[in-house]
């Protein structure tokens, strides 16, 4: 898969779906996607391994259709989650303080890692929402697949996250970036403009551009100059 870019900042989501979820512009040479998500209470909890709590059991029940997790489970896929993503920014950080091959390849391994552990879970439980493992951690579970390379397990992923997302079981603006992401991908023009070219600074082409504040309106996000606007003031 080719391309390069970063995804928009989510800063304004919140008010107006589910949470505060910021994603901040990439600024991590050769990398896609988005550079990470803000401090949220549940980076505060001590986390663990998912495996932890295999031994308990997987499911109980139905959860709409799906096989539901036990709540023990949930918590410790949350974790997980998050102690991924905040391994793959002390990576990305130690990259930006030392740019040598070594740092540039744990950075990568460890996007790799967290993708094949994100595959795993999607495999077992399906997208992991926010009404399995919380918003902070679906928040997590996006910018992982965000950095994944496997545009297959993206698309894959992005329908997961349309239903998800449709069902009011994860936020709107999730579906949002990753729908732009897989478009860019795919040498077609975004839908909300949440993918920004680096080079130029300015979104990748965008479709309907008349339409387009309307429709990041309908998902939560907020007009395109405020989004630009935020992203100029945090680079």
């Amino acid at each position: 898969m080719t391309g390069t870019g970063s995804s928009a900042h989510l800063a304004h989501a919140a008010a107006r779906g589910n949470g505060r979820t910021g994603f901040p512009r990439d600024e991590t040479p050769d990398t896609r996607g988005i550079r990470g998500i803000r401090e949220t209470q549940v980076l505060g909890e001590e986390v663990g391994e998912a495996e932890e709590v295999q031994e308990t059991g997987e499911v109980r029940g139905t959860r709409e259709g799906r096989p539901a997790v036990l709540p023990a489970l949930a918590a410790a896929l949350a974790r997980e989650l998050v102690r991924r993503v905040e391994e793959d920014h002390r990576a990305m950080r130690e990259a930006h303080r030392r740019p040598t091959r070594a740092a540039r390849h744990r950075l990568v391994k460890c996007r790799a890692d967290n993708a094949e552990a994100l595959r795993t879970i999607v495999g077992r439980h399906g997208w992991p929402a926010a009404d399995l493992v919380g918003a902070p951690a679906s928040t997590a579970a996006l910018m992982i697949l965000l950095h994944a390379r496997d545009l297959d397990f993206q698309l894959t992923c992005r329908d997961l996250i349309a239903q998800a997302a449709a069902d009011g079981r994860c936020p709107p603006p999730h579906h949002a970036f990753i729908a732009d992401h897989c478009a860019v991908e795919l040498g077609q023009p975004q839908f909300y403009g949440t993918r920004v070219d680096p080079a130029t600074f300015h979104p990748y082409p965008v479709r309907q551009p008349r339409t387009l504040d309307e429709r990041r309106r309908d998902v939560g996000l907020a007009p395109l100059d405020e989004q630009m606007r935020t992203l100029r003031l945090s680079g």
